[in-house]
This record gives C-alpha cells, sequence and structure tokens, in this order.
C-alpha cells in the first residue's frame, strides 16, 4: 500500500503519535518506518491526496506534534512513497545529509516575517518628498493637455517605488538577521513588499520577537507587518 510522508526524524526522537490518524477519506494511523538512524512518519493511503483544507491541517497538526519534541525534517504537504521499502531505501541513500540538517535544525522553528505598503500612503510619500512627481502632477491635475505627462509621471513613480521598497526590505532583512541561525528572502508577491523567512533559535525566541514588534511600531505608517510562527522549518530542509 502507498504511504504519505509527512516528516523524517532521528532514531531517539519521541514520536508521541499517540491519537493521530492521518490524511485520505479513510484515515489511518500515522505510525514510523525506521531505517537505520532515522525514521520516516509516515500514514497508509489508498487514494491520490489532494490539498484539501482537512488534509492540509492534518499535515500540519502532524508537523506540530513532532516539532515539540525534538528537531524534525517537515515534507512538503503531499510527498508519497510506493511502500516501506521505498521509503527506507531512500533514507539509507541520504542519511547522512538528513542527519546533518537534523543537527543543524535542533532547538529552532522557522518565523515568517511579511510586510505589506499601503500604495496610497506610498503615493503620497512620493508626492511630498519628489519635486519634479509633485510639479507634473500639478501640471495634470491644473489641465495640461500634454499626452506626455501621464507617461512621465508613471514612470517616475514606478521607478521611485521600486527604488524605495527595495531600500526598505534590505533594511527590515538587515535588522532582523541578527537575531537568526539562517534566513531565506523570497519574491514578494501582490501588495507585500517583503517576505522573509528566518530559522530562529529557541533561546532567542522572546528577543526576536520583541525586536520584531519594536520594528513593527517604529516603521512608520502605511507599513504593516505580518508575523507567523514559530513553524516547522520547511525552508530550512534541503
Amino acid at each position: 500500500m502507498a504511504l504519505y510522508v509527512y516528516a523524517i526524524t532521528g532514531e531517539k526522537h519521541p514520536l508521541d503519535l499517540d491519537g493521530l490518524s492521518g490524511v485520505g477519506s479513510e484515515p489511518s494511523p500515522v505510525r514510523v518506518v525506521a531505517a537505520g538512524p532515522l525514521c520516516a512518519v509516515v500514514s497508509d493511503i489508498s487514494e491520490e491526496i489532494r490539498p484539501k483544507r482537512r488534509d492540509v491541517l492534518i499535515h500540519q497538526d502532524v508537523q506540530e506534534r513532532l516539532m515539540s519534541g525534538g528537531p524534525v525534517l517537515p515534507l512538503q504537504f503531499g510527498y508519497t512513497a510506493t511502500d516501506e521499502s521505498a521509503v527506507e531505501q531512500a533514507l539509507r541513500k541520504d542519511a547522512d545529509g538528513y542527519l546533518a540538517t537534523l543537527e543543524r535544525l535542533r532547538g529552532c522553528a522557522e518565523y515568517h516575517v511579511r510586510a505589506v505598503q499601503d500604495e496610497e500612503e506610498l503615493l503620497r510619500q512620493i508626492l511630498r518628498d519628489s519635486p519634479e512627481a509633485r510639479e507634473l502632477n500639478e501640471r495634470i491635475r491644473s489641465g495640461d493637455e500634454d499626452p506626455q505627462l501621464p507617461l512621465a509621471l508613471g514612470q517616475l513613480i514606478a521607478a521611485q517605488v521600486q527604488e524605495r521598497q527595495q531600500a526598505l526590505s534590505s533594511g527590515l532583512v538587515d535588522a532582523l538577521v541578527p537575531f537568526a541561525r539562517d534566513y531565506t528572502v523570497r519574491q514578494a508577491s501582490g501588495t507585500d513588499l517583503l517576505n522573509l523567512s528566518l530559522l530562529v533559535a529557541d533561546d532567542r525566541r522572546e528577543e526576536f520577537r520583541t525586536a520584531e514588534g519594536n520594528l513593527a511600531r517604529e516603521i512608520g505608517d502605511g507599513i504593516e507587518f505580518r508575523l507567523s510562527g514559530p513553524l516547522p522549518p520547511y525552508s530550512f530542509v534541503q
């Protein structure tokens, strides 16, 4: 029978899985497949698993239960194996790498920091701070029919937005990464200007949260911070 694989742990992990049922329409108990110094946490499945809300929450619940007992290599939602033999083979093949990563993640959790900038507030700041943008805007509003004015203003504002957001994003990263063992910056999407993942040691958790809170208060108008964590260290499993 096929297996759904949640995570990899070391053999000394307490693996408190009592009462946990797995993903799928006919959930089976979450259990362990061991190979040498490693264990894979799995459950039996008889269907293709899709990211339904219930199954995503179960996947996350298993990860959080495991995190409470020690370092864990969380797999992304949807990872499956054909059978126990395939799982055992994968554990043995990459044992050294898995063990090294588990040691690197020991005593750590992942935190996500997203920053969103209010576009209207940013536009007001640009028009306030840039004489050239302010002049173009005033000419358009006063009825100047030069067809090049809107294009020139749009290009100027777009360049200013990119420059300011890149500078702000870099400054936020520089302020937070000293509290982390590792970090990764992903491409921001939508209205986000920052999408930052940090690997933070447990003994620096409060220090990090305090610094993030202070930064959010000091950063100024028009910036919203969103902090998530502690989370399984998905971003730091290679």
